[in-house]
Parts: structure tokens; C-alpha cells; sequence
């Protein structure tokens, strides 16, 4: 990442390639900022490479978030085996296929390759299987519930229920831009991202809190909207991020929104004097320990 740009760019790709380089990992759907990282362009990138020094790299796709986002609501986005550098696609179930945690994906472009020595060979369930994992006796349960969702909603309802996230997402990025002390780094467009809304405190905003105080506060009210720096090289910079899911309406929407203001005139009547850091909001986070 970097300050103006908190996506990977070709440019910066490059930066990192050498003769060591075994291969490139872009995420449809970013952690930090949920935007989708640029396949398309990372791939013809990586073809130029390739036709000037004969390295050859090709491509992973985390797509634990966009994986079940991008082929419904953003169609034409060129982001998997369209690409023909992308040999491998990871994805959760637990996220936007609608299933219990426990369920993930990997697919890979041709059995060619998934190397033989990560298989294992198995045969005292009455017959030889291949297995790519060190323990397949896992319950069903989550993988019966996916099966489920698919047959259920199809295609067409999968993109309803996503669209009406992005549609939520976009209410709120509009909203807190309202607020006129935030910037907002990454506003719901199912062509560019997942259906969130990322922002930080303006520079130049005349308040006493920062967002960790802020996310507290919001934290009092029932709301969980995490507050954390990014990662090298822009960690000076801290944003707080909401995901739309199913689940969260425009009805639950407008409630936080009404709190967004509750805890802005709760910051103009009482200041702060000692901010909350990182390591003191830790504790509110589920990955603090």
C-alpha cells in the first residue's frame, strides 16, 4: 500500500519481481480498504515480463470476499481463469455465498497445477481417493448448507441480495460524507470493490477525538465499527471500515447513521484530553491479543 493508492498497481508489482518471484497473490476484495485489487492489468503486466526476460509468473487469487460478488454484480470484471495467467482461485463460503464458517474453496485452472507431492493417496475407505488436506474427516454440515444456498437462490438471487448490500453501503458512504470531518477511501461500487465503506478523519478536522475514541463511543451503542492503522508504509494512516452483508439494511443503516451524529455531539460537549491509542482499542477488536 501506499498513501495514494491502497490497492497493488502493476508499477509497484514490479518492484517486488525477481528470478526468485514463484508467484503473484492479488485479492479481489482488500482486508483494509475492500477494494479489488487489478488482475486484469497485473496480468498483462507480468505478460510483458514474460517477453522480455523470460520470466514466467503467474497469478493466485485471493477472492475470499469477491469471489461471490464479482460474477453477479460486476460481470465483465476480468478477474479469474478469463485471465490466463491466474492458475489458482481461493474463496470463502462463510462470507458472501451465505453458508456457516467452516466452508472455503480452492479451484485450480488445470490439475496440472496442484503439485503431486501435496496430494495424499488414501485407500481404507474401500477404494483409492486423493485427498488435498491433512485431515478430511470434517462435518458436512457447512457443505450441505452451501449445496443448500445454491440450489435456493441461483444466480439471479445471489445478485438481488448482493446489490442490495452495495446499495446500503453506498447510503452509508454518502451519509458519513455528510458528516464533513471524514474522507472517505473507499465507497461501495460493485466494479471496484465489496459493498463497504472506508474512511478516515480529515486532517484538517477540528475535534478532540481520533477514531479509536471514536469507534469506542460507537462500541457504547451496540455497534462494532473497528478502528486500525494500515499496514507498511501507511501506517500513520487509521480508518475505520463497515462490510455490508446480508442481514444489515438500509433500516439498521439509518440507526447507525443516527448514532454517527449521537457520538459527534457527545465529542462536541465532552473533549477528550487523552486519546485512546492502537494497543488500548486492541481490546475491542476480535484479532487483539
Amino acid at each position: 500500500m501506499e498513501p495514494d493508492n491502497l490497492a497493488i498497481t502493476p508499477e509497484n508489482m514490479m518492484k517486488y519481481i525477481d528470478e526468485n518471484t514463484i508467484g503473484v497473490v492479488a485479492t479481489l476484495g482488500l482486508t483494509f480498504a475492500g477494494k479489488y485489487e487489478p488482475v486484469e492489468a497485473l496480468c498483462l503486466e507480468l505478460d510483458k515480463l514474460y517477453k522480455k526476460t523470460g520470466l514466467d509468473v503467474d497469478i493466485h487469487i485471493d477472492a475470499a470476499s469477491g469471489g461471490f460478488l464479482a460474477p453477479f454484480c460486476s460481470h465483465e470484471l476480468k478477474w479469474d481463469f478469463r485471465n490466463s495467467r491466474v492458475k489458482s482461485i481461493s474463496a470463502s463460503g462463510h462470507k458472501f455465498r451465505l453458508a456457516p464458517l467452516g466452508c472455503g474453496f480452492i479451484l485450480w485452472r488445470d490439475i496440472k497445477y496442484l503439485p503431486e507431492n501435496l496430494v495424499f493417496k488414501v485407500n481404507y475407505l474401500g477404494g483409492n481417493m486423493s485427498v488435498f488436506q491433512l485431515n478430511f474427516s470434517r462435518p458436512a454440515g457447512q457443505v450441505i448448507s452451501q449445496y443448500y444456498q445454491l440450489l435456493r437462490l441461483g444466480f439471479e438471487d445471489y445478485r438481488k441480495i448482493h446489490m442490495n448490500c452495495y446499495k446500503t453501503a453506498e447510503y452509508l458512504a454518502e451519509e458519513i460524507e455528510k458528516l464533513s470531518i471524514f474522507d472517505i477511501l473507499y465507497k461501495s461500487n460493485p466494479n471496484e470493490g465489496i459493498p463497504a465503506v472506508t474512511w478516515r478523519l480529515k486532517p484538517e478536522a477540528d475535534v478532540s477525538f481520533n477514531l479509536y475514541d471514536f469507534a469506542d463511543k460507537l462500541r457504547s451503542r451496540g455497534w462494532q465499527v473497528p478502528a486500525y492503522s494500515l499496514p507498511k508504509n501507511t501506517e500513520n494512516i487509521v480508518v475505520q471500515r463497515i462490510l455490508v452483508r446480508q442481514g444489515f439494511g438500509l433500516d439498521m443503516a439509518l440507526l447507525l447513521i443516527e448514532d454517527f451524529k449521537r457520538t459527534l455531539k457527545y465529542f462536541e460537549n465532552h473533549k477528550i484530553i487523552n486519546n485512546l491509542t492502537e494497543e488500548e482499542a486492541g481490546g475491542f477488536n476480535h484479532n487483539a491479543t
